[in-house]
C-alpha cells in the first residue's frame, strides 16, 4: 500500500542527502545533476567532501589526543611487560641455559657463553644495564656485573699469548682479515680507501679553507661481513669476530683491519681447533690453521668457569643468580606485575615476597580507602555549600562562588605547605584547641605526617571539584517543585529527600567521579603531608620513575591503577548509570 505524504520519510526531516540518494535509487530513469553527472555519483562526491572537511577540522585535536594521551598509555602498557635487556645482551647465555637443570652449577659451556656475551656487553657498556635490571629481582647482582665487566676482557688471554708465541702472524690484523673477512668486503674497503685518498688529495689542492671543508670525506667504512668459509670452518670464532668487528666500527669508529682482536676471539679459536674444525682454507691460511690445530693439544688450558669463580667473583657459584638470569631471559615478562602484587618470579616458579617487602597491595588498599574517604568528605562539605549557593540571589552567589574558585588561583605547593603549618603539633589548630581547653598541652593531636593530614589537605584541595558540578546541577532544579511538595503536606525533610535530592544526584555523580579519579592519582600532597602512613601508590610510582629508575615496575603499577579505575567506573555505570552524571 502506498504511503501518504504525511507518513513519507521526508514528512518530518525534510530533504536530506540520504533521502535524495534513496529517491535516486527508486527513480526509473537516470537522474543527473546540472553538470550532467549522475545524481547518485554527485551526491556521493559531496558527502565524501563533507566528511573530509569534518575530519580536517577534528584532525588537530585527534592528533593531540593520540600523542599526549593514547601514546603514553600504550608506552606504559608495553613497558610493563618489556624485558629485552637480557635476551638482547646475553643471547648465547640464554640459549645455553635452556639445558640447565636449575639446581647444579652450570657447566663450562654456559660459562663460555656468558664470557663471550659479557665481553661484548662491556665493550658496549651494557653490562651495567643488565646488572641494574636483574638487581630489581635479586639484590647484589648489579655490583657483581660491574665487577665482572672490569675483568671479563682477560678471558682467553692465556690462549692469545700461546697463539702469538706459536706464530707472530696471529697478532697481525691482516691475518684475521684473510681468515674472517668476505672477499666482497675486502673489495669494497679497498674502493673506500681509494675514495678517501682522492678526497684527501683534493683537500690538499684546495685553495681556501672553505673549499677544503666542502671536500671532507665523511663516508663510513663499509660494514664488515664475515666470509661463508669462516662461518663454516670456524663457527665460534666467526661469531665472536663478527661482534668484535661491529663494535670496532660502530662504537670505536675504527677499522677491524687495523685492530687486534679481543682475547675472547682467541678463546673461541682454541675451542674450534680443539674440536677439529678449520678445514677448507687454502694456501698460507691453511698452513697457519694446520700448524695451530696440531699445537693446540699441547696448550696450557684454563677453564672459563674457573676463571669466573677464581679471578672475577666467587658469587658466580650461587645458583640463585643463574636462576634469576634464566627466569628473566624472555623478551616479555610478567615479573613486574607479580612484583606489583607482592609476588616474585624465581627459578622455582612464582613465590611470595618476603614479609618485610610486601608493600604494594597495602598501598593499593590504602589508596582506595583514602580516595573514598576524601570523596565522601567532599560530598559532606560540598553539598551544603552548593545548596546554599544555588538558593541565594544571583549577585550574592556569584560573589561567594569567587571564594570557591579562589584556591585555583593559589599554587598547590603553597596550599599544601600552609596545611603543614596548620596541622603540626605546634601549629595553629593544636594551639587553638589547647587555648580553648579542648585538649591539654601534653596531648596535642597528631594531624600531620599520617592519613589524617592527607585526607584533610586533599579534601580542601579537591573540594571545588565537588562544589562546581553540584552547583551547576542545583541551579537547574526549579524551586517550585519543593514548594509544591510542601503545599501537598510534605515536611521540609520529606520535600528535600523525595523531591530535591534525587534531582541533584547527577551532580553528585559527576563530583564523585572527578574527586575520586583526581585523588587516586595524587602524589604531591601525600608526599608532603602523608609521612609513612599517608602516602598513595602514586608516590611509589613516582619513586620508581625518578629515583630507582625501575620504569617497568612503575608501568605495571600504573597499569594496575588504570585497570582499577576502569573497573570502578564500570561498576558505577552499572549501579548508578553514567547517563545520570551531569555537569549542569
Amino acid at each position: 500500500m502506498a504511503r501518504s505524504s504525511a507518513t513519507a520519510p521526508d514528512a518530518f526531516t525534510g530533504a536530506t542527502p540520504d533521502n535524495a540518494m534513496r529517491d535516486a535509487d527508486r527513480a526509473e530513469a537516470a537522474m543527473v545533476a546540472a553538470d550532467g553527472t549522475p545524481l547518485k555519483r554527485s551526491l556521493n562526491r559531496a558527502l565524501r567532501a563533507q566528511k573530509l572537511r569534518a575530519l580536517a577540522l577534528i584532525a588537530p585535536l585527534l592528533i593531540f589526543v593520540l600523542v599526549t594521551f593514547v601514546a603514553p598509555i600504550a608506552d606504559m602498557l608495553f613497558r610493563s611487560v618489556e624485558n629485552d635487556i637480557i635476551s638482547e645482551n646475553l643471547p648465547r647465555t640464554v640459549q645455553a641455559l635452556d639445558n640447565w637443570n636449575g639446581e647444579d652449577l652450570p657447566d663450562e659451556e654456559v660459562f663460555r657463553a656468558l664470557g663471550a656475551d659479557l665481553v661484548i656487553a662491556s665493550e658496549l657498556r651494557n653490562h651495567t644495564r643488565i646488572g641494574s635490571r636483574l638487581n630489581y629481582e635479586m639484590t647484589g647482582i648489579s655490583s657483581l656485573f660491574r665487577q665482572t665487566g672490569r675483568d671479563v676482557d682477560d678471558i682467553g688471554e692465556i690462549y692469545a699469548d700461546q697463539f702469538i708465541a706459536l706464530d707472530e702472524a696471529w697478532e697481525e690484523p691482516s691475518t684475521w682479515m684473510t681468515l674472517m673477512a668476505a672477499d666482497r668486503w675486502i673489495e669494497d674497503r679497498e674502493g673506500w680507501l681509494r675514495d678517501a685518498a682522492e678526497a684527501e688529495a683534493a683537500q690538499d689542492a684546495a685553495e681556501t679553507r672553505e673549499e677544503a671543508r666542502a671536500l671532507d670525506f665523511d663516508t663510513p667504512e663499509p660494514a664488515f661481513r664475515i666470509s661463508d668459509l669462516a662461518s663454516e670452518a670456524l663457527p665460534r670464532t666467526a661469531s665472536i669476530y663478527s661482534e668484535f668487528a661491529r663494535v670496532i666500527q660502530t662504537e670505536d669508529e675504527d677499522s677491524p683491519a687495523e685492530e687486534d682482536p679481543w682475547n675472547i676471539v682467541y678463546q673461541a679459536l682454541y675451542e674450534d681447533l680443539s674440536a677439529g674444525r678449520g678445514e677448507g682454507y687454502e694456501g698460507e691460511a691453511a698452513a697457519l690453521i694446520a700448524a695451530a690445530r696440531e699445537a693446540v693439544p699441547q696448550f696450557e688450558e684454563r677453564s672459563v668457569r674457573d676463571f669466573f669463580l677464581e679471578e672475577i667473583d666467587e658469587d658466580w657459584a650461587d645458583t640463585q643468580i643463574w636462576g634469576t638470569i634464566e627466569a628473566f631471559s624472555d623478551p616479555y615478562t610478567a615479573g613486574y606485575f607479580l612484583t606489583a602484587a607482592d609476588l616474585r618470579l624465581t627459578a622455582n616458579g612464582i613465590e611470595a615476597q618476603p614479609e618485610g617487602e610486601q608493600i604494594y597491595l597495602m598501598l593499593f588498599q590504602r589508596t582506595l580507602f583514602m580516595s573514598l574517604a576524601i570523596m565522601f568528605s567532599c560530598i559532606a562539605l560540598g553539598y551544603p555549600i552548593a545548596f546554599l549557593l544555588s538558593n541565594l540571589p544571583m549577585r550574592t552567589s556569584n560573589l561567594l562562588l569567587i571564594l570557591v574558585l579562589l584556591p585555583f588561583w593559589t599554587s598547590l605547593l603553597v596550599r599544601t605547605s600552609a596545611w603543614k603549618v596548620l596541622l603540626q603539633q605546634q601549629g595553629v589548630i593544636n594551639d587553638i584547641l589547647v587555648w580553648l581547653g579542648v585538649i591539654s598541652d601534653t596531648a596535642r593531636l597528631a594531624l600531620i605526617n599520617n592519613q589524617t593530614g592527607t585526607i584533610i589537605a586533599m579534601t580542601h584541595i579537591l573540594l571545588p571539584f565537588m562544589i562546581l558540578p553540584l552547583y551547576s546541577v542545583m541551579k537547574t532544579i526549579p524551586p517550585h517543585y519543593v514548594r509544591a511538595a510542601k503545599s501537598l503536606g510534605a515536611t521540609n525533610w520529606t520535600a528535600f529527600w523525595r523531591v530535591y535530592f534525587p534531582q541533584s544526584v547527577p551532580g553528585i555523580g559527576a563530583g564523585c567521579i572527578l574527586v575520586f579519579i583526581l585523588s587516586i592519582g595524587y602524589y604531591i600532597t601525600p608526599e608532603l603531608v602523608g609521612g609513612t602512613t599517608g602516602t598513595f601508590i602514586s608516590n611509589r610510582i613516582a619513586y620508581h620513575i625518578s629515583t630507582s629508575l625501575n620504569w617497568g615496575l612503575a608501568a605495571a603499577l600504573g597499569t594496575i591503577l588504570l585497570v582499577v579505575v576502569l573497573v570502578l567506573y564500570y561498576l558505577y555505570d552499572r549501579l548508578v548509570g553514567i547517563d545520570n552524571v551531569s555537569l549542569g
